[in-house]
């Protein structure tokens, strides 16, 4: 891995401005060099300005904004940091980071999500925390019920703007940012910034400083990536022929809709397989019940869906999975940085179906790298279904009767001059390419 695409070697924490006590919990945590996205927005933060920052997934983003709150707030400011974030996982995660990256501070940051009940975080309140991270309609009933304030906000800031509008986060945004009164400093996060966004952000912002990096990302680094063709009906029995020849660690794999997740999991159940299920439908007592076993490393296989899988930020997993390939290649990334915690090397395998290589390629383009083929010779494709068959037999009558209706119609209308006869047989001049030709498919890696 070359650090120089990702970290701003020429830097160090020190020359940001951090003081002593934050500079030695990042030595703690082996932190030497600030990545591009910290050490742009890290300054402008300190400064007291307002910031948008946009960075690919996996390159730090958390940091760059929770290190300047550690640093500007002390113990006793109640209230005074509130992040919003799109899922109650990334609540935690970064709930969990601040503590990491604070530790010696002495300030509390505390998660506030939908999906538990809210008697189990009014204490969390109470307890007069400095930092507030929550997602949005939690954070908007919390307030309703006067168990929490905007009036001492000094700090907000946006994690994931994109997904937070992908998800229908808007108009919560305009109610929580509206509800400040007294013009806190805010900080926009995002992988991507679309004029949509920009445009609400600076709406409640004053003279933002917006702020670019191009570097890539150190999940994308950090993980052995590879593709495995393979036909839809196929999916699950390749997925358990790896679980069983490869025999991976803690292995986490996606699928794109929860009844997808709930089928695979248990199919691979009935295989003998260890594999449980995490998806936004199911009840909070049985996530929290899974992420603890996930966490005390007593869960070899964990099949989730996006949402309820964002945030997920366990180190001891080391193989990702995507059965399902996600139309949104910023997905993907936010998948396969799952796995590779802790400065620690994973494996990413992905299911891509022979009408997908168009994502396949969406992916590559974002990564800026070429993800390789992987085949397994001793993995036999299962038989075609009938259904498939007798789909696809109707598609080759449909379009050879659509073929011979296109020639009756150019044969009716075609009119020859007599002396073009001799040249063509018949007198019919031909209009069109026909409709098959001979030739052959070019040797590529997509199938």
């Amino acid at each position: 891995m070359d650090k120089s695409e990702i970290f701003d070697t020429q830097t160090t924490f020190t020359e940001l401005g951090l003081n002593e006590s934050i500079l030695a919990d990042l030595d703690r945590l082996g932190f030497k060099h600030p990545t591009f996205i910290q050490s742009k927005l890290i300054p402008i933060a300190l400064s007291g300005k307002d910031c948008l920052g946009q960075a690919k997934t996996g390159t730090g983003k958390t940091a760059a904004f929770a290190l300047p709150a550690l640093q500007m707030l002390k113990p006793g400011d109640a209230f005074a940091a509130l992040i919003l974030v799109p899922t109650r996982e990334l609540a935690i995660q970064v709930a969990k980071e601040f503590r990491d990256l604070g530790g010696r501070t002495g300030l509390k940051a505390v998660p506030i999500y939908g999906g538990q009940p809210i008697r189990q975080q009014i204490p969390l309140l109470e307890g007069n925390p400095e930092i507030i991270v929550g997602t949005p309609g939690r954070i908007m009933d919390m307030r309703e019920r006067r168990l929490l304030t905007y009036d001492h906000v000094r700090y907000a800031v946006l994690d994931e703007v994109d997904r937070m509008l992908d998800i229908g986060f808007r108009d919560d945004i305009r109610k929580i940012l509206g509800g400040m009164r007294n013009h806190p400093q805010t900080v926009f996060v995002s992988a991507t910034i679309s004029d949509e966004i920009e445009k609400l952000a600076r709406s409640y912002m004053r003279h933002p400083e917006k702020i670019v990096t191009v570097a890539k990302s150190l999940t994308v680094q950090q993980v052995a990536q590879s593709y495995l063709g393979v036909e839809p009906w196929d999916k699950r029995r390749l997925l358990l022929h790896l679980l069983r020849r490869e025999e991976p660690g803690m292995t986490l794999v996606f699928c794109r809709t929860k009844k997808a997740v709930d089928d695979v999991t248990l199919y691979l159940s009935d295989k003998g397989i260890d594999a449980h299920a995490m998806h936004g439908d199911m009840y909070q007592r049985k996530r929290d019940q899974v992420m603890g076993r996930l966490r005390d490393g007593k869960l070899s296989v964990l099949v989730a869906s996006d949402l309820a899988a964002r945030g997920l930020d366990v180190d001891d997993i080391t193989h990702v999975v995507n059965y399902d390939v996600p139309e949104d290649p910023e997905v993907y990334i936010h998948r396969i940085g799952r796995t590779a915690r802790a400065g620690r090397h994973g494996i990413a395998w992905t299911f891509v179906c022979p009408d997908q290589g168009d994502l396949l390629t969406g992916i590559e383009r974002l990564a800026n790298i070429e993800i390789p083929r992987l085949e397994y010779s001793d993995f036999t494709p299962g038989p075609i279904p009938q259904a498939v068959v007798a789909r696809r037999a109707e598609e080759a009558q449909r379009k050879a009767a659509s073929a011979e209706s296109k020639s009756r119609d150019i044969m009716a209308t075609t009119k020859v001059d007599p002396a073009d006869e001799a040249k063509f047989p018949g007198g019919v001049v031909p209009m069109l390419p026909p409709p098959k030709r001979l030739g052959g498919r070019l040797a590529t890696r997509r199938r």
